[in-house]
């Protein structure tokens, strides 16, 4: 029996500036995000503790069009995809770097361009793929709803149960 081996990361986060899309030569459409990923918990001491990550994200294709279409900064979303390492030498130096390959996408909160949220609740009926599915399978683009089911609870619900938890 072979070996096998699994390469997926899956984030939430929130976008920390707008994408950057851009065409490969071939015309191929690329979009980055820069993704803060946040953990927050109680030290030894009962002090509150915050971890912010950067995470680079890289979306292809018609996935990459779409992002940067609707996804703005403080947008908060769900990316999946494969982690790869690249390097690249500057001045002498050798640089390494890691990104995610996502090829699923979910907006899970997003502000309009007056800074009010945008009711993202409504289920959505479409999934949209796109033309990398030789490399990736299916990409697509879901809702909150569409993962979590009806009965999401919001991001300070869940704080608010944790704090009640460590609190005796």
């Amino acid at each position: 029996m072979s070996a096998r081996s699994l390469n997926r990361a899956t984030l939430i986060g929130n976008i920390g500036k707008d994408p950057e899309l851009r065409k490969t030569p071939q015309g191929t459409s690329v979009c980055t995000i820069r993704l803060a990923t946040t953990e927050i918990f109680k030290n030894r001491n009962g002090e509150r503790q915050e971890v912010t990550d950067w995470h680079s994200v890289v979306l292809w294709d018609r996935l990459a069009e779409i992002a940067a279409e609707l996804l703005r900064k403080s947008d908060k979303i769900f990316v999946e995809g494969k982690i790869r390492t690249r390097s690249f030498e500057k001045d002498g130096q050798r640089k390494h770097f890691t990104e995610i390959i996502a090829n699923k996408m979910i907006i899970l909160d997003r502000k309009n361009r007056d800074n009010e949220k945008v009711d993202l609740d409504e289920p959505k009926e479409e999934t949209i793929a796109t033309d990398s599915s030789d490399i990736f399978g299916e990409e697509e683009i879901l809702t909150s709803e569409d993962v979590f089911g009806s009965e999401t609870k919001t991001e300070e619900k869940k704080e608010e149960e944790d704090n009640n938890k460590l609190d005796f």
